[in-house]
């Protein structure tokens, strides 16, 4: 489950991927919607694709000729997961500082 958020977290490292995905999350769009909302080329929209695509942060359907791209469940909840730990760690740590903390006093 990390090796699959970590390549979901390595993916959204570029800011331009992020800005990406925000978008998709936002709703399903097509690559040349993409490309006439952010300032890159259609190639270079359909790279980042790719790499979200690969990360497995968002999927594809086929609509006409065109493929339409959205959020994947799946890739979300792995992310939504390691940061689930991350934060459980960080309280568990703060809850042992504050006894420690509490028991000197």
């Amino acid at each position: 489950m990390f090796a699959y958020a970590a390549a979901g977290f390595a993916a959204l490292g570029d800011p331009t991927r992020r800005e990406i995905f925000a978008r998709i999350a936002e709703r399903p769009r097509a690559v040349g919607e993409l490309a006439r909302e952010l300032p890159i080329s259609r190639p270079a929209v359909s790279q980042h694709l790719r790499v979200l695509k690969d990360a497995g942060l968002v999927m594809d359907r086929a609509e006409g000729n065109r493929r339409i791209y959205q959020a994947d469940p799946a890739g979300l909840a792995a992310l939504r997961a390691q940061l689930d730990t991350f934060w459980n760690q960080a309280l568990a740590t703060f809850e042992q500082v504050v006894d420690h903390d509490t028991k000197e006093e």
